[in-house]
């Protein structure tokens, strides 16, 4: 879009996994221009999944400073930025403020002996989540330090205090390091409902509150510092909004901010999220809730496998995806009896085990390229239909559905996902999600939207995709199944 004569608008810096996002949006929502950076997400160790924070902070710099110079020859009067980042980041600082560590991600699993050690402990597991909002799971930052704490002190010895890694970027805009609710809810060390680290947690950690950021809401507001201003080209002084989780900024994003009214995104991996006044767990653990601002929380739960099923299975039938697709298309639901739990990455919600497996249930001679990929990525929809289900057993409801992703540039994904949910799609552009969230968190932060809620009307869907409603009753007969092998299969991890 075409930026008008004086046009104002907010920068939303979205830290990505291997990109770094920004945005110049306006208060109406409309994306003017973004710009992006590569982040390396290193795996040498087998497990391992780890950042160099000092990239990721520049490369959000030079984003910001391109974006800022497009804002400049277009007319355009940067408000403020605002901040989205992935969640479950973890980063040891030394006494000076520098990184004594690298950025330990989400996909770092490094600590799954201890994650399934605590799990063990059903009763103490369950108590943590429920407190927290976040399970006890590889990819929580509380499951990372007590891991960090207690077997790798060969790689915590220069820490003195920890933080995420979008705290350590925020840190270089306005001169201090502070995290806010919504990124302390997906750590496991937040109480979620007193807003203040949780001791309980924090002693699992081996960490003490005062080696942690303090906690702000999200849409706190501080200045941009000199150096800052002089590197990027911003006024001294800027509003620089505190942000969030990518993951609730979706939901933002995509206009799903209603009661009732689910976020679903479908990338590598893939998450459903509804936002709620009140943060709320279901009674069997199985879903997270994660601060969005404005007294708002997503309850919701994230799929370690989305589309990357169907990258595995192009790589290993040695076809073009789109082609091998196009074929799965073609075969019924139900992919001739074949039913997959498609665990390529192990599983997070909602069973939240990392050791799983994949499995194929009911192989025959018949079955070819095309049925196996048709039964694996009915098997992420139907992963998706039970988080569905757990976060309707929270209370909640799911009417509509506002679904992004790059999942759904095929027609398969967006027609078997709608048939798992049995509801309408709302496809929304993919390009912005959790950088426009951002951007509107900012203008409500600014005071220029009356509420969250406004994102509403100000998103709208692109087009719509509709279930087949004998192909939803089958998948609806077929999802028991799911949990009946996945309960027979699961101590074969």
């Amino acid at each position: 879009m075409t930026a008008g004569a004086s046009e104002a608008v907010v920068l939303g810096i979205d830290l990505g996994t291997t990109a770094t996002k920004v945005v110049a949006a306006t208060r109406e929502g409309a994306v003017l221009h973004w710009t992006e950076r590569d982040n390396e997400l290193r795996t040498d160790e087998p497990s391992e999944a780890v950042q160099d924070a000092e990239a990721v902070r520049d490369a959000a710099i030079a984003a910001v400073t391109e974006c800022v110079s497009w804002a400049r020859d277009n007319g355009c009067r940067v408000e403020a930025l605002s901040f989205s980042a992935a969640m479950h980041t973890l980063l040891g600082l030394d006494s000076t403020g520098k990184p004594a560590t690298p950025a330990f991600n989400w996909a770092d699993t490094r600590a799954a002996d201890v994650a399934r050690h605590l799990r063990s402990d059903g009763d103490t597991a369950a108590r943590l989540h429920r407190t927290t909002g976040t399970p006890v799971h590889t990819q929580s930052v509380m499951v990372k330090l007590a891991w960090l704490t207690s077997e790798r002190a060969d790689l915590a010895h220069d820490v003195v205090s920890w933080c995420a890694l979008k705290d350590f970027v925020v840190g270089a805009f306005v001169g201090e390091f502070v995290t806010e609710h919504s990124m302390a809810s997906g750590s496991g060390l937040q109480d979620m409902q007193r807003l203040e680290w949780c001791d309980e947690a924090l002693q699992v950690a081996g960490v003490r509150a005062d080696q942690l950021p303090g906690i702000r809401a999200p849409t706190d507001i501080l200045p941009l510092t000199g150096r800052a201003a002089a590197t990027t080209g911003l006024p001294e002084g800027l509003p620089v909004v505190l942000g969030g989780g990518d993951g609730p900024l979706g939901n933002l994003g995509v206009g799903a901010v209603k009661p009732g009214v689910a976020g679903l995104s479908l990338g590598t991996s893939g998450a459903l999220r509804v936002v709620s006044e009140q943060p709320s767990i279901d009674k069997r653990c199985r879903t997270f809730s994660y601060a969005l601002g404005d007294g708002l929380w997503v309850i919701g739960g994230a799929v370690s496998n989305g589309a990357v099923v169907g990258q595995w299975a192009a790589e290993t039938f040695g076809m073009d995806l789109s082609t091998l697709l196009d074929e799965a298309l073609q075969v019924a639901p139900g992919a001739d009896g074949l039913l997959a739990l498609p665990y390529l990455l192990g599983e997070r919600a909602p069973w939240w085990e990392p050791g799983l497996t994949a499995s194929l249930i009911g192989l025959r001679k018949f079955h070819g390229r095309a049925e196996i990929t048709r039964a694996i990525v009915e098997g992420v929809a139907q992963q998706l239909a039970l988080v569905r289900d757990a976060v309707q057993d929270t209370g909640a409801q799911v009417h509509a559905v506002r679904a992004t992703g790059g999942g759904f540039r095929s027609r398969v994904w967006s027609e078997v996902v709608a048939a798992a949910l049995d509801i309408d799609l709302e496809l929304a552009e993919d390009r912005n999600g959790s950088g426009l969230g951002a951007v509107l968190l900012g203008w409500r932060a600014l005071g220029e939207m009356d509420s969250l809620g406004d994102a509403a009307s100000l998103v709208q869907p692109s087009r719509t995709v509709s279930p087949d409603h004998a192909a939803a009753r089958l998948m609806a007969q077929r999802r028991p199944r799911i949990e009946q092998v996945h309960e027979a299969l699961r101590d074969l991890e």
